[in-house]
């Protein structure tokens, strides 16, 4: 049965104010993926799950599977292709450069789903840069599920999440074969640190990053959320440290801490002080 017009409002404004996805006209998305939580979660129907929703304290287990279930989690290894060759020809030389002297590299993927794309950048890393064997890289991951969290953690991957985006040579090099699935080696996934983050809550403490990727995000986020995200991202980047955004997102409008710069097809945005 489908939710009433005051439950659809319920949910989007209980969505928005824990993690500023904006669900206007995603109706059906709001009651397709609801009704496969009440499943999972053995209640029977929507309005089960409402009631359970309103009536449990905040913040609880099931506050926290309604937002993980309506957010989307679409990744893949090397993602769009052309900001990996960017990264590789051009930014990651740049901040080898710069950090010679301290021999550190702090590299930031938000919104890291399951993990797709610290793994991608570990990879790029061992690849292609041998001389950053004895430097501490802290790759660090995030994100708002769960769910996401503990797959990326596992670094365990099924033949068709591989098949998306992974080079073959790639996967014979850095992931083993554990039959019904595949598993990164320790050599990439002790590389990466996870932790759940909410970006509209608070963010720990760690010190400037070198690059932070935040790709596909904004695009949920309305115009204020997305401002004020901009700024604590400004804040989280050493001086003239890099930010990498999803194609159909920009600063413009938005924030004056950075400036563009265009690296073939790609545009990265650079923090101006």
């Amino acid at each position: 049965m489908a939710l009433a017009g005051t439950d659809i409002e319920y949910i989007r404004k209980f969505v928005r104010s824990r993690s500023a996805i904006v669900l206007d006209g995603k109706d059906y998305l709001i009651e397709t993926r609801l009704e496969t939580l009440a499943a999972s979660e053995g209640l029977a129907g929507l309005h089960n799950l409402m009631r359970a929703l309103r009536e449990e304290r905040a913040p609880g287990a099931l506050h926290r599977k309604v937002v993980d279930a309506l957010t989307t989690n679409e990744t893949l290894f090397f993602r769009d292709v052309h900001p990996y060759e960017a990264l590789r020809k051009s930014i990651l030389p740049e901040i080898i450069e710069r950090n010679q002297a301290l021999r550190t590299m702090k590299i930031w993927s938000a919104a890291c789903s399951a993990g797709q794309e610290p793994l991608s950048l570990a990879m790029l890393i061992r690849q292609h840069f041998p001389e950053l064997r004895d430097w501490r890289i802290q790759l660090q991951g995030t994100d708002l599920s769960d769910e996401m969290l503990r797959q990326a953690r596992s670094g365990c991957y099924s033949q068709i999440e591989v098949n998306r985006g992974l080079p073959a040579p790639l996967l014979v090099r850095f992931f083993e074969d554990r039959g019904s699935h595949w598993q990164a080696v320790p050599e990439v996934r002790s590389m990466i640190q996870y932790e759940h983050l909410n970006l509209v809550g608070a963010w720990p403490a760690w010190p400037p990053f070198d690059l932070i990727l935040m790709r596909n995000v904004m695009i949920y986020f309305d115009v204020e959320a997305k401002r004020e995200i901009l700024s604590r991202l400004a804040a989280a980047l050493v001086p003239k440290g890099y930010l990498l955004l999803g194609a159909a997102e920009t600063v413009a409008g938005l924030s004056e801490s950075f400036e563009a710069v265009s690296l073939g097809r790609t545009a990265f945005y650079r923090r101006s002080a």
